[in-house]
């Protein structure tokens, strides 16, 4: 089964080259306009998106996200927040007090964000654009908040570059069905599918061919792919400091 919004969402890969072409205001504008018709919790569309064409505070964001070139390269960047600012204001002009010092309202706004982004990341690419979601600007989430002048209860969920794309970007394969997939109960036995998508990666060279040692077996190697690159970025401590600044921005996460 397939028709042309199928077509876009399995064509989708991150860019991370871009054209330095303009994006004219009318194009950003109708992304933005569109990814408004996502769903959001209780209509309560608890999001902002603060769009940076700027050349200095792009190369700024760029510093602030690991040095990643093609966030200053890329002609449009979008830092998709969670906003209980706006409901805040709404709960002033009714004279009710928002509660926000708990889990369930981050969560709310933060998927709001996400969803809403995904949404606006479908629609750019049915116009021919490449997107590029950016986690690491949360790497110093207070720097950016400060960049940006984030107000109180505002908080930057994901990054996302936009812009045409220069040259082809391979398409990665995605993990088999049956492993994301589970009808009535989670099923635990993975294994299969894991270490099948575990070769279906290594062969495409992303990981350029190297080898590592095969675990509980010091003396022999076999090709890296996916399973040890996940496996190495999940056991570590990333991003350490979130906590701390999504308190001085209002979500106490109680």
């Amino acid at each position: 089964m397939q028709n042309t919004v199928l077509q876009v969402i399995h064509s989708h890969r991150s860019v991370r080259s871009y054209r330095p072409d303009p994006l004219p205001v009318s194009l950003v504008e109708t992304i933005i306009a569109a990814s408004q018709h996502t769903s959001s919790s209780s209509n309560m569309q608890a999001y902002s998106v603060i769009a940076i064409t700027d050349a200095a505070r792009r190369q700024r964001l760029s510093e602030l996200c690991g040095n990643q070139k093609h966030i200053a390269e890329a002609p449009l960047f979008l830092a998709w927040c969670a906003d209980l600012a706006r409901l805040d204001r709404a709960c002033r002009l009714r004279g009710y007090t928002q509660v926000t010092e708990n889990m369930e309202s981050f969560l709310v706004t933060a998927l709001d964000a996400a969803i809403t982004a995904q949404t606006a990341a479908i629609a750019a690419e049915s116009l021919g654009l490449g997107i590029c979601y950016i986690g690491s600007i949360r790497n110093d989430p207070q720097a950016v908040i400060d960049l940006l002048k984030l107000p109180r209860w505002v908080f930057p969920v994901v990054g996302m570059t936009v812009g045409y794309p220069q040259g082809e970007t391979p398409l990665k394969p995605r993990l088999g069905l049956e492993a994301v997939l589970h009808w009535e109960a989670y099923n635990p036995n993975q294994d299969e599918a894991l270490l099948r998508y575990d070769r279906e990666m290594a062969a495409t060279g992303i990981y350029d061919n190297r080898q590592v040692l095969v675990p509980g077996r010091p003396d022999q190697v076999e090709q890296y792919g996916w399973l040890e690159h996940t496996a190495r970025r999940v056991s570590k401590s990333v991003r350490l400091g979130l906590r701390e600044v999504l308190e001085k921005q209002g979500f106490a996460l109680k």
